[in-house]
């Protein structure tokens, strides 16, 4: 893998071909862009509907071949998932579930999106090899040829692409064919090199357009210390003004775009920095929020498109004389009904599955509420595990970390049961983690959770990791949000009873590689820490096998003074963004 020292103002000289494509092949198609626009026939219509892409077609500049029409398609927080699944909307104040995603519908997908416009862009945010049941057997290795098949052109590593540790990272990001860019993760060593290219250039629709990646900083603090072992972060704005510069004034790129897997809210954040003046868009990832009209920063505009290969964000762009004269941003979903399901990459899905495909089928348990992670403060799927957790612990309290990934799982409609197997719960809990105990004081207990709000709704974005707020059984929380720091919580009850700050309680968790002994999801200084001999899935399996079927539910066990227990997004309020 390339690398660049840390005070290179480089990347170095990018070639313009881009990886994968023979320069015969490069030159045919740039000759035959500057010719004129080279669509293909409008009948690849029929998969597209949405009004945006007609009226960008319909542009007078293109009509006139007066104009070239750049198309960015980008994907993120893939987490694993290569089959179709349901996936939560949020329509008319209620859930709603629909299906949607899968590899072979999403390679139908991006190839009819391609035949529209041959100056087509695909770009991946990071987070793909981690989150199911053959990402986690393979530690990633199972992702790779099927991202190749998509043929992307560019990708970011994300804040889990380090959970099989540094080695693996490189090994799994290596094997992919698309250029890899990030200008923050160095080399945790003497040279302190940096990982990867800090930036990447296109040449497309006769101009240069640039992209520099960004992965969050805090990933050493949100993932087990260990995973990022070997690696060191660095804020954007100890180097994105250097490389924006480059970029504008040495290589004389019409437009730059930040790819970044930082959440919605480091990236709003990062949109009206000084030090992004002269940015056109943050390509964003990470929180998993579905924008549907790009967010205006003071610098530059903000996108972000979904999770779990259930949508892919559209950026058209229309270049005349070197100029930009028109933008359209949309959300489209990837729904098996309009796709044809791609033979090729069916087979392939199927060949790299069928290792695990015995033991990822096992079903471990059965549900008859749906499973779901996609609110803030409390979810079913949390409720469940920390249920699990309390019954074979018997502590105090037990815990689950704020979690963003894991699809749906809804029971059938005939049945009224879901099967749960063990491809779900790897899903569901893609860490297979130790279980620890320890011992803290209530005082513990209030400013731990104090903290952790503060890492969900901190008013200071840059201070806001990706996650939510933690989650538990044992104990009952009343918080308000806008609240300052350190003062947002109401009460707290265990067991039903006031929280006694000098009382001392038991407590369960899981247990973060490379923190210290006296550290547990988070909580410093705890007392009589004890690793236990066994595993979540092992607890999630026995529980699973006595209690089914299982039905979880919202009990208010977290309630907000100033939000629904439905909330749905950390975004700062006074923006017009709503998840849906």
């Amino acid at each position: 893998m390339t690398q660049h020292k840390k005070n290179c103002g480089c990347g170095c000289k990018d070639k313009l071909i881009p990886q994968g494509v023979s320069r015969k092949d490069f030159l045919r198609k740039i000759g035959a862009a500057t010719i004129g626009m080279g669509l293909s026939p409008l009948v690849s219509f029929a998969m597209i509907d949405e009004g945006k892409a007609q009226e960008m077609y319909k542009s007078k500049t293109i009509k006139d071949g007066k104009a070239q029409k750049i198309t960015l398609l980008h994907t993120t927080d893939i987490h694993g998932q290569v089959n179709v699944h349901d996936e939560f909307f949020w329509e008319n104040g209620k859930p709603t579930f629909k299906k949607r995603g899968g590899f072979a519908h999403l390679k139908t997908m991006i190839t009819e999106l391609r035949k529209q416009n041959p100056n087509t862009l695909l770009l991946d945010g990071g987070d793909c090899f981690q989150g199911s049941g053959i990402a986690a057997m393979s530690e990633g290795q199972a992702l790779i040829p099927l991202m190749n098949n998509l043929n992307y052109d560019l990708v970011l590593p994300g804040n889990w692409e380090v959970i099989y540790g540094k080695q693996m990272m490189v090994k799994d990001l290596g094997g992919y064919n698309a250029r890899k860019i990030c200008a923050n993760m160095f080399n945790d060593d003497a040279d302190a090199d940096l990982m990867f290219q800090p930036y990447s250039i296109f040449y497309i629709g006769g101009i240069k357009i640039g992209f520099v990646g960004y992965n969050d900083p805090l990933t050493p603090i949100r993932q087990s210390p260990d995973y990022s072992k070997g690696i060191k972060f660095c804020d954007p704005e100890k180097n994105l003004a250097k490389y924006v510069k480059i970029l504008k004034e040495q290589e004389q790129c019409k437009m730059v775009f930040v790819m970044s897997h930082m959440g919605l809210a480091q990236q709003l954040n990062l949109a009206s920095q000084p030090y992004a003046d002269g940015v056109d868009y943050i390509l964003g990832a990470d929180t998993h929020e579905r924008i549907r009209e790009p967010l205006q920063g003071k610098y530059a505009k903000v996108t972000e498109p979904g999770a779990f290969a259930s949508f892919i964000g559209k950026l058209d762009i229309v270049i005349e004389n070197g100029k930009i004269k028109e933008e359209s941003y949309e959300l489209l979903d990837v729904d098996p009904e309009k796709y044809k399901a791609d033979a090729e990459m069916s087979n392939l899905v199927e060949q790299v599955s069928k290792p695990y495909e015995k033991e990822l089928k096992r079903v471990i348990g059965k549900t008859k509420t749906i499973l779901m992670r996609n609110y803030i403060l409390e979810t079913p799927m949390d409720n469940l595990i920390t249920d699990a957790l309390m019954w074979k612990l018997k502590t105090d309290v037990t815990i689950s970390n704020g979690f963003r990934f894991g699809t749906p799982l809804l029971p059938d409609a005939k049945t009224g049961l879901a099967d749960i197997t063990k491809d779900y719960l790897w899903s569901m809990l893609p860490v297979n983690s130790k279980v620890k105990t320890a011992e803290v004081t209530g005082q513990q207990i209030i400013n731990w959770l104090e903290k952790e709000l503060e890492n969900t709704f901190a008013k200071d974005p840059t201070k806001r990791f990706g996650g939510w707020f933690v989650r538990f059984n044992g104990m009952q929380v009343t918080l308000t949000i806008a609240n300052e720091k350190g003062k947002r919580i109401q009460s707290v009850t265990i067991k039903d009873k006031p929280i006694d700050l000098e009382k001392t309680y038991t407590i369960t968790a899981c247990e973060r590689e490379g923190d210290p002994a006296t550290t547990l999801c988070r909580m410093l200084n705890v007392n009589k820490p004890a690793t236990q001999n066994l595993l979540l899935h092992n607890v999630m399996e026995e529980y699973l096998a006595a209690f089914s079927p299982v039905a979880p539910k919202l009990e208010g066990r977290v309630i907000a003074t100033d939000a629904l227990p439905t909330l749905l997004t950390q975004v700062t309020p006074g923006t017009n963004y709503q998840f849906r």
